[in-house]
């Protein structure tokens, strides 16, 4: 196990710095110059020259990189090119409203889809399952931001049972802010987990120690979850894992449509002003959460089952 983990952690650190590499690059060809968004058309070329200079984007790309990564290790990210605040304060007062959101996307998702799979499952063929397949499959087809807009509509301004916009206040105040859009983004997954768990729940119920459990007369509700659910639980923690890319991504779209504070309205701002460090603080502390949660999704299935040690 030890051997194991030591593997992914040297995997997950050569894929954050190959993707930051790889983005770093995008984001320098992406057309436009900086230094004219953030001076103006008046700008004289003497202005531009010093910000350039300033950001560094005067030295070649191998230098820039080599810059930036060198900050990492001291942990400094840069500074923003409009407050001067250091990027850091910036992308992590913003992160827990965007981290606070897909934690509760993924905790009710999980809620409802895990026992509905596993009805499903039991119930195979049934009038439940059916309208349950119809349903999970229809959640998973309706893109996330779609699903906020009517959420908005119908929740907020015709019923008005829910407030609309912003993170609210206090304790109550944050929850009731993050019903809609944990709403938008979690009914999506709700279709993934619940039609995951009842594919894993079919094939695990054919096993042998699952048909001699019934031999034996043991309740269907004790074999479920004392035999079929604990084998079932690796594959949604892998797809977890791997979701929290587009949980991130949909949070994006859900944090412009609800007017929440987060990464997702800072990195819309800084990709229109071509605010580099900013962006790019934004790129490394995101993919450093999709790598840690598919790190951590392999080291909970190593650890359920040994047989995928073997696989790294």
């Amino acid at each position: 196990m030890w051997l194991y983990l030591l593997k992914r952690i040297a995997l997950a650190i050569s894929i954050v710095v190959v993707a930051v590499t790889l983005l770093f690059l995008m984001i320098r060809a992406v057309p436009g110059d900086p230094a004219a968004v953030l001076l103006g058309p008046r700008a004289t070329p003497e202005m531009r020259a010093q910000l350039h200079e300033e950001m560094g984007l005067d030295k070649p790309f191998i230098v820039q990189i080599a810059t930036f990564f060198g900050g990492l290790l001291h942990g400094d990210l840069g500074f923003d090119v409009f407050s001067r605040k250091p990027v850091a304060d910036i992308v992590f007062e913003q992160l827990p409203y965007t981290v606070e959101l897909i934690f509760v996307s993924i905790f009710w998702a999980v809620v409802i889809a895990v026992p509905l799979g596993c009805y499903s499952a039991m119930r195979r063929n049934s009038w439940v399952d059916k309208v349950a397949g119809v349903v999970t499959v229809a959640a998973i087809a309706i893109p996330s931001f779609v699903m906020a807009v009517y959420a908005l509509l119908i929740f907020a301004v015709n019923l008005r049972w829910l407030p609309a916009i912003g993170a609210g206040n206090g304790f109550w105040g944050g929850l009731s802010h993050l019903i809609l859009p944990g709403f938008a983004i979690g009914i999506g997954w709700v279709g993934y987990i619940s039609r995951l768990v009842r594919a894993a729940m079919l094939e695990i119920s054919g096993e042998n120690h699952v048909r001699m459990a019934r031999s034996f007369g043991i309740s269907e509700w004790r074999i479920v979850t004392r035999y079929a659910l604990p084998l079932a639980i690796p594959p949604t923690v892998t797809i977890l894992g791997v979701g929290i890319g587009w949980l991130l991504s949909s949070a994006v779209f859900i944090e412009v449509v609800f007017a929440r504070p987060g990464i997702g309205a800072l990195i819309v701002n800084a990709v229109n002003t071509r605010n580099y460090p900013i962006v790019m603080g934004i790129v490394l502390v995101t993919t450093v959460l999709i790598v840690a949660a598919t790190t951590i999704s392999d080291l909970i299935n190593a650890f359920l089952d040994p047989r995928t040690r073997e696989k790294l």
